[in-house]
Formats: structure tokens, C-alpha cells, sequence
């Protein structure tokens, strides 16, 4: 049996839906639970049960400071030994992401599947273009960007989504390997232009005083401005083929992704009324 950890969000939930739309057995897992899930909280390691599971597919329990999230991470690798799995999938983040103020945790997560009795596969995903979107913001004047010229090879949620099921369906075939899965160059310029508006260019300074007046987690800030930044000096651009190979087809269009992430949270002052 398959399970998937972090079933209740967009990606665990996506990959989810891709094994089981394909025929496979599998099961999700989330801090709420409910059937057909286990309910299994990382920051409770009593409630960690990987019984039956034959493979693991390891949803990144981000959202947290590096310490927080190698202890959950350390939890479930443990329990996954613990209970016989014999293989694990983990969502990383991209290797040009070693520049980003959250790969650590990334980083020791592989390390330490690297050195635990399972076999593994690396998925080192690319930054999703839904997410270049929503880091998008719009002002009177059209659309306003933290990003400068830089662009990023953003791969969608749904194409990494089917590529971890893809993964998880035949993980033998995949044993010890890294795949970089990044997509196609997605930049503020072709976004604006798909939606017909102007780009405004922002500076990181400026950005960074607006996310430290919204209210956020206090390690949130700079975790985005870690990505305006890789962004906007091209540590995030280059593409490669690995999410095509193990797709066996073309890639989504990123530009088109975040163009829709970008309409769905469009509120203009200008347009109120």
C-alpha cells in the first residue's frame, strides 16, 4: 500500500488523487484524519502508524522554523523504519534552491533518508508557479513585482503532483534517485502580459517593509524574500528535463498557472465600486 502524508493539503492532496484516478492503492494521511486517511500528527509521534505501508510518499511539513520541521521530518523517517516501509518519496525543493532561507531542513531530510534502512527517491521540486503568482500583487497601476527581470522555472502543482504518483506507482524503478523537477521560465514581464496589464517593478526593500506590517509568522518574511531575491538574480532559472522524462509528456505552461493564481486574488482599488 501507498500512503501519503499531508493528504489534506494541495499537494499531498493532488498526489493522492493522481494514485488512486490511476488504479493504485492508496491512502492519505493528515492531522484531522478521517476515513479513508489516517490520522497521523507529526508533532505527536505516538500517532505516527505506517503499518501495512509498503511506500511512503513524504510530504515536506513545512511552515514551521528548521527545527520544527527536521524534528517532524526525524519523527516520520523513524516511524517509517519502525513499521517496515520499504521505500520513501520526499517532496524536497530544487537544487538551485539551496539559496532559499528554507532548504536546510530540506537538505538534512535527505541526508537523513540517505542514511536510514529504507530505499528513497529525492523529489526536488521546482517552486511552484501558483506560488510565483500569488507573489504577484496588484496596485492602481497594474501589476506589481518584487522580482525585477529575473524569472523562475516554475513547475505546477499539478504536473509535480502526477510526478510523485508516477514515482510512487513503480518506486523500485526509482530507488536512490534525485530528480530535479523543475519547469518551464515563468517572469513577472510575461505575466503581466498575458493579462494585458502594466508590470510595476518594486524594490526588495520596499517589499520586505510590506511583509513585516502583514501579520506574518515571524519566520515567514524571510522565507519569501529569500525567493524575491534568488528570483530576481537568476539563481532560479534554469530549466532542465526531469519532469518531462518522468512525466512521459510535455510540461504545463507556468506562465499560464500563474496568471490564474495572480486573477484569483486581484483586487485593484482603482476597480472597487
Amino acid at each position: 500500500m501507498i500512503l501519503v502524508t499531508g493528504a489534506s493539503g494541495q499537494l499531498g492532496g493532488a498526489i493522492l488523487a493522481s494514485l488512486i484516478n490511476s488504479g493504485h492503492e492508496a491512502v492519505g494521511s493528515s492531522r484531522a484524519g478521517g476515513a479513508p486517511g489516517r490520522r497521523i500528527d507529526f508533532d505527536q509521534p505516538a500517532t505516527i502508524d505506517f503499518s501495512q505501508v509498503d511506500t511512503l510518499v513524504l510530504v515536506s511539513a513545512g511552515e514551521a522554523e528548521d527545527d520544527v520541521v527536521i524534528a517532524r521530518h526525524d519523527a516520520a523517517i523513524a516511524a517509517a523504519e519502525r513499521d517496515g516501509v520499504q521505500h520513501v518519496i520526499y517532496t524536497s525543493v530544487t537544487t538551485a534552491g539551496d539559496h532559499l532561507a528554507f532548504a536546510l531542513a530540506h537538505r538534512w531530510t535527505e541526508r537523513r533518508l540517505r542514511n536510514s534502512s529504507m530505499s528513497w527517491t529525492v523529489l526536488r521540486n521546482g517552486l511552484y508557479a501558483e506560488l510565483f503568482g500569488s507573489l504577484l500583487t496588484w496596485s492602481p497601476e497594474g501589476l506589481l513585482s518584487a522580482f525585477g527581470p529575473g524569472s523562475l522555472a516554475a513547475a505546477t502543482r499539478h504536473d509535480l503532483a502526477d510526478a510523485a504518483a508516477i514515482v510512487a506507482a513503480d518506486a523500485a524503478r526509482h530507488s536512490s534517485r534525485t530528480y530535479d523537477l523543475v519547469g518551464t521560465p515563468v517572469s513577472a514581464a510575461a505575466v503581466a502580459q498575458r493579462l494585458g496589464v502594466a508590470v510595476v517593478t518594486t524594490s526588495l526593500e520596499d517589499r520586505r517593509a510590506e511583509l513585516l506590517g502583514a501579520g506574518l509568522k515571524p519566520f515567514q518574511p524571510s522565507m519569501l524574500m529569500s525567493i524575491y531575491t534568488a528570483v530576481r538574480h537568476g539563481f532560479l532559472a534554469q530549466g532542465n528535463d526531469d519532469l518531462r522524462t518522468v512525466l512521459g509528456r510535455s510540461v504545463q505552461d507556468g506562465t499560464e498557472a500563474a496568471a490564474n493564481a495572480v486573477t484569483l486574488g486581484r483586487v485593484v482599488p482603482a476597480l472597487r465600486g
